[in-house]
């Protein structure tokens, strides 16, 4: 069984056992989240497709860490002014395991 959940504007494909990257959720390591955006089930074959979103399905995961990605370097440049701005950014993520696909 897999379904397909939309979570921080992005769709991740996911089974029971898996451990996602996904952006920044509140809840702290150790605790639960519960993932109600369903957009599509498949179950011993059968797929169930959402218009857009599935009735009555969710997906529940354990929070097991909150991080920081690999720093992104940004260089805004203008020729023949010598001007050079260098900025950085590290995107936080939440790193989730998928116990339970509920139909």
């Amino acid at each position: 069984m897999y379904a397909i959940i939309a979570t921080g504007g992005k769709q991740y494909l996911v089974k029971e056992g898996d451990v996602i990257r996904v952006e920044k959720l509140e809840p702290q390591e150790g605790e639960s989240v519960k993932f109600e955006q369903v957009l599509m089930l498949e179950k011993d074959g059968k797929y169930s497709f959402g218009q857009p979103l599935l009735e009555n399905s969710f997906v529940e995961g354990k929070v097991l860490k909150q991080g920081k990605g690999k720093k992104i370097i940004v260089l805004k440049y203008k020729p023949k002014k010598r001007y050079e701005k260098k900025t950085g950014h590290r995107q936080l993520f939440t790193e989730v395991k998928i116990e339970k696909i509920n139909v």
